[in-house]
């Protein structure tokens, strides 16, 4: 099940519950205000990163790297695995 548009696992996420969040992909704005991965995806009509032509583009490898809040690819390889679930179910 696609949480994110980028690749996170809203499931683990620590701040779920305590911000009533239902996730990127069911909200329309996310609690910690605009995210331009979100507004990437959802310009170019895409459920999550996985399915860009651009993938992994700059600015998700700048979010997933980030010192403070990356999580050394995590979401990247999410994206990847979501994306192989995609062509495997013919989606």
């Amino acid at each position: 099940m696609i949480e994110s548009k980028c690749g996170i696992l809203c499931a683990a996420c620590a701040y779920r519950e305590q911000m009533n969040c239902k996730g990127c992909v069911r909200i329309e704005q996310p609690f910690w205000g605009a995210c331009p991965i979100k507004a990437c995806c959802e310009q170019k009509e895409h459920e999550h990163c996985g399915l860009c032509a651009d993938f992994p583009c700059k600015l998700l490898l700048q979010f997933a790297f980030d010192k403070e809040q990356g999580d050394n690819g995590a979401r990247i390889r999410q994206c990847a695995a979501w994306l192989r679930e995609d062509l495997k179910g013919g989606n």
